[in-house]
């Protein structure tokens, strides 16, 4: 037997994604608030790029990313996107899915020089691990926009994962910075 292989999502995939994230909701409460519209769920928030894992034919899993604005703060942390949407169908679960999920979207932010954020629901040990073993670094903690299905607070944990090409990047950056700096090294700017 063939492991699930991870390919781009495509709309036809939507139903087979939506039977799967209605298990994992059912055995794990993910989405901890089932959606009106799951469809759209899935779709939103206007994923940059989405995934799923097929196992003969069947959708057991799913993960997007989506590319963020350029953040304003300062200093400024760099080209960003968000992962979201992860999910493995119980079934399918012990196949280490969940790892390459999240390596198909890592190596697509890789590529574009892009760091990977995320939050989790702090009371899901099981995603928890999974983002800390695939070497996923919490930032912090906060409290969701949205409340649980009884109306209480959701704490959320935050987690980024540098982007294996950062290094290669800043040094490119830094090598040009260093080659301008040179070129006008003989030249002198006078503010009036």
């Amino acid at each position: 037997m063939s492991p699930p292989r991870v390919r781009r999502r495509r709309a036809a995939d939507l139903d087979g994604c939506v039977a799967a994230l209605a298990d994992v909701h059912r055995l794990d409460r993910y989405p901890l608030n089932w959606p009106a519209d799951p469809h759209r769920w899935l779709r939103e928030p206007h994923p940059t790029r989405a995934w799923v894992a097929v196992d003969a034919g069947t959708i057991v899993g799913h993960v997007a990313v989506r590319r963020l604005p350029d953040p304003a703060e300062e200093p400024p942390v760099g080209p960003t996107a968000e992962v979201s949407r992860l999910f493995v169908a119980p079934a399918a679960r012990g196949s280490a899915l969940g790892t390459a999920l999240l390596g198909r979207a890592r190596h697509w932010a890789d590529a574009r020089g892009l760091g990977l954020v995320l939050e989790v629901v702090a009371d899901s040990p099981a995603a928890v691990a999974l983002y800390e073993r695939t070497g996923w670094r919490c930032t912090g903690t906060g409290t969701a926009s949205w409340t649980a299905p009884d109306g209480s607070p959701v704490s959320l944990r935050r987690y980024t994962v540098r982007s294996d090409a950062e290094p290669a990047i800043a040094a490119r950056r830094r090598a040009s910075s260093a080659a301008a700096s040179r070129s006008s090294a003989g030249s002198t700017t006078s503010i009036s």
